[in-house]
């Protein structure tokens, strides 16, 4: 999903940095001070582990990249903007250090997957909960469709950035039914794993899952 350097033409590149900027700066004055040493173990933690799974990935011909995000689970885990902090800090690296991403398209890339993955992961897990119940099933199905739409709305998002700019040599006419179609399927398996996460450490530590408040 990461998008490299002359995809993006300058109104996306500008307007996504814009985004990201007012994101992070919004959450930072809501956060304040509250950001306890707990909460630090708990963004690099995550964020390491997310790093890790997000090195396996597959080319997508008329899209970009197929790979786990995990922005859901750190959403779940840590709460909105802690979530964001997390694949901030993975996405921000990736770039700068591992070229996975480029610099024009960073604040695209944050946009996707440090904000529209987490925030929809989120809402989605805290939504179904309250339907569902915090039963270890109920649980598992707030997790699995907050994982699962997680990606699979952040590949709409993608594939409509690429498509919608000229440089890229494909329109949303391809871009989106490529980035949405492999984004969902693979969403299925991110969902599972993001379900069982979340139903395991609700049930057997339920304490930690408290970071997030």
């Amino acid at each position: 999903m990461h998008i490299p350097d002359g995809f993006l033409d300058p109104i996306w590149s500008i307007s996504t940095y814009a985004i990201a900027v007012a994101y992070y700066a919004l959450g930072s004055r809501i956060i304040g001070t509250r950001l306890t040493s707990e909460k630090v173990s708990m963004v690099t933690v995550l964020a390491a582990a997310i790093f890790v799974a997000q090195m396996l990935n597959w080319p997508l011909p008329g899209g970009t990249s197929l790979h786990f995000l995990g922005g859901a689970l750190a959403g779940i885990l840590l709460g909105p903007f802690y979530g964001s902090i997390a694949m901030g800090l993975v996405v921000t690296i990736q770039c700068l250090v591992f070229h996975d991403g480029g610099i024009t398209a960073l604040g695209a890339n944050l946009v996707n997957m440090a904000i529209i993955d987490v925030l929809v992961g989120y809402m989605v897990y805290r939504a179904v909960v309250r339907v569902a119940g915090e039963g270890r099933g109920g649980v598992f199905l707030a997790g699995f469709l907050g994982g699962w739409l997680g990606i699979f709305l952040a590949g709409i998002a993608c594939g409509l950035e690429i498509g919608l700019s000229p440089q890229f040599p494909y329109g949303v006419a391809i871009t989106i039914p490529v980035m949405g179609l492999w984004h969902a399927l693979l969403g299925v398996i991110e969902g599972v794993i993001t379900g069982s996460i979340v139903s395991y450490l609700r049930h057997r530590y339920p304490d930690l899952l408290g970071v997030r408040k």
